[in-house]
């Protein structure tokens, strides 16, 4: 780590779920160029920008497939990826998104959300924390959402389930704070991913949410990696259980 430069990760080991695409790559992205190796968990492989990336920059990306859905399948995947070294900081990033009326959103489909979305978190978690605790260092940022703070439309179970992460942060800051590990959570406003899709691609929604978006524009994966970097440095050692929204100022208007 290059002294005097706090937010240097030089020497770091990051995981991330959901690294190949979206959200995701952007934070990888943002990981690698700060000077940390990156580990991605998900089903699909790395994409090959990323693996230059990693060349370019002396670093390290490496794929751990994983079904987030699967309790088993997370238990073997964490397993795999402390095989490689010390997990230094873990980006809970990986999310899913299923859209009913509320009337008819069915329980199955709830439940998928939630496991993914808030169960695959929290594993994700209690098992690399244990790690980080014992060296007294580590960094945990999750992905929340706008609908940690509003309520969507159409979308219960995403509410719910980022409603959650932004609480299930607060608790596990409350513990882990005292002992080295800071957890914190970023909150995307209105961010032009797959996800989105269906959005971008309505004129009428998709007017409405830009008109109130004070930046003027819906943001890309790479507008969060700055805020990640600094929640995964030593710049932000001081700072524990926050949910920092960015969302081009849709909060504030």
């Amino acid at each position: 780590m290059a002294l005097g430069d706090p937010f240097d990760l030089t020497g770091r080991r990051a995981v991330v779920t959901g690294a190949s695409k979206g959200i995701g790559l952007g934070i990888a992205t943002g990981l690698l160029n700060a000077g940390a190796s990156v580990i991605g968990l998900q089903r699909s492989p790395l994409p090959a920008s990323l693996l230059r990336l990693a060349e370019e920059r002396g670093s390290e990306a490496r794929h751990v497939p994983v079904d987030l859905a699967s309790e088993d399948a997370i238990a073997d995947a964490v397993a795999h990826a402390l095989s490689l070294g010390d997990v230094d900081i873990l980006v809970n990033n990986a999310g899913t998104q299923i859209r009913h009326d509320a009337v008819e959103f069915p329980l199955k489909d709830f439940d998928t959300v939630l496991n993914v979305n808030l169960r695959a978190v929290f594993q994700l978690c209690q098992a690399f924390a244990p790690a980080m605790l014992s060296r007294g260092w580590g960094r945990i940022v999750n992905i929340s959402s706008l609908l940690s703070f509003q309520g969507g439309y159409r979308v219960p179970a995403y509410a719910a389930s980022k409603g959650a992460v932004g609480q299930l942060t607060k608790a596990l800051s409350n513990e882990w704070a005292a002992r080295g590990v800071n957890v914190n959570a970023v909150a995307p406003g209105y961010i032009d991913t797959e996800m989105n899709e269906a959005l971008v691609a309505d004129p009428d929604r998709n007017a409405q949410i830009s008109v109130r978006i004070p930046a003027g524009r819906w943001g890309t994966g790479a507008d969060l990696a700055g805020a990640v970097v600094f929640l995964a440095s030593d710049a932000a050692a001081y700072v524990h259980g926050v949910v920092l929204p960015v969302d081009g100022g849709w909060l504030a208007r």
